[in-house]
């Protein structure tokens, strides 16, 4: 099986996203038109996960992001167990926003939510609505933000009544401008890995995909004795804490952060400069990846060009730094290790125990 296959084909996707910012930068000088000029557009920050607007002190932080379809398979699950979940995709929700605006070294000050539904008859069920509220305000204080506001239209003719699309933005900060995590990438840099809590929030289309093929669907047992469909709304691992406690706590000096979602491990190569980047060590194999190999099939190279495969977030950074780096996730829960380091050469990834490449040009998102 591929993602593209059930109808997600980043190929496809892609023209438009360069589409678009070729257009939005004919605007960037509307901003500088703002206050005498005291704001004006950070360029490099075009193509990135987070857009930033500079100013005498700071950087400003904007973030617009969906959780995709993982509600699905809560609704499903819903049906099936009588538990909502919906507290853990709003986790997942708020994780996909904030973890984009963390790779610039921006700290989100507020989110907001925006809740479509096909009819206001969703509302009705307050278990869900609790257990999503709930959800999104814990996220937050993971987050170590406020959640400011949202919007909760019914979009009757475009959004299914039975589901919800769920999606937010954020505006966030750098101060000092020194936490600005710019680069330049160095040639010898090391990339630390943290290890994801399982699929997060992308490649559930194909995973809804493979449940269908399933005698027993969702609450088809994986080798742990977890059910296909709990395992796949395990919540988002949420990294704010993680670079917010490396900036501005211990003073590592972090040349590049990645957040490894859409694109899968093609990701690691987002930055602009001409680098190879060599995996040599891979996170520890969860079981749900392994069960989405087999009962997809899904090969080596769709799953590490599509899926985290167990690796959530990626810094690069100095040799010298790296012990500092995992000493700052394992006092957050998380782990993190050593995965490999950058080379000259050729821009591609390069993943050395699955000997697979993924050359520069399969990265068009900039």
């Amino acid at each position: 099986m591929t993602y593209a296959g059930t109808g997600v084909n980043y190929d496809a996707m892609d023209p438009f996203k360069l589409m678009a910012q070729r257009a939005a930068r004919e605007t960037a000088g509307n901003i500088t038109e703002l206050a005498g000029g005291e704001f004006r557009e950070f360029e490099p920050s075009r193509g990135e996960s987070v857009y930033l607007i500079e100013t005498a002190r700071s950087y400003f932080a904007h973030v617009e992001e969906g959780l995709g379809t993982k509600n699905l398979v809560a609704d499903a699950m819903y049906i099936l167990t009588g538990k909502s979940y919906y507290d853990q995709i709003a986790q997942c929700a708020v994780a996909m926003i904030v973890n984009d605006m963390v790779t610039l070294g921006a700290l989100p000050l507020s989110v907001a939510m925006h809740l479509a539904v096909g009819t206001s008859d969703w509302f009705k069920d307050e278990n869900r609505a609790r257990d999503l509220v709930n959800g999104w305000k814990n996220a937050c204080d993971l987050a170590r933000c406020t959640w400011g506001g949202g919007e909760t239209p019914t979009l009757k003719g475009i959004v299914v009544p039975e589901t919800v699309v769920l999606s937010g933005s954020a505006i966030g900060i750098i101060k000092p401008k020194e936490c600005l995590i710019a680069g330049p990438i160095q040639y010898g840099d090391a990339i630390v890995m943290v290890e994801s809590s399982g699929i997060h929030a992308n490649g559930l289309t194909l995973a809804r995909e493979i449940a269908g093929k399933l005698s027993e669907g969702y609450l088809t047992k994986l080798s742990d004795g977890r059910t296909y469909g709990e395992t796949l709304l395990d919540p988002t691992y949420v990294y704010v804490g993680l670079v917010e406690d490396c900036l501005a706590r211990r003073g590592i000096d972090i040349h590049y952060a990645v957040n490894i979602t859409g694109h899968g491990w093609r990701k690691l190569m987002r930055a602009t400069q001409p680098f190879t980047y060599m995996i040599d060590t891979l996170p520890t194999q969860l079981p749900i990846f392994d069960f989405l190999q087999q009962h997809g099939p899904v090969d080596d190279r769709e799953a590490y060009g599509n899926f985290n495969m167990g690796a959530g977030f990626a810094l690069y950074v100095t040799e010298a730094s790296t012990a500092e780096v995992i000493h700052v996730a394992k006092a957050l829960g998380l782990r993190a290790f050593v995965a490999g380091h950058i080379e000259n050469g050729d821009k591609k990834v390069v993943i050395k125990p699955k000997n697979l490449e993924y050359a520069g040009e399969t990265l068009a998102v900039r």
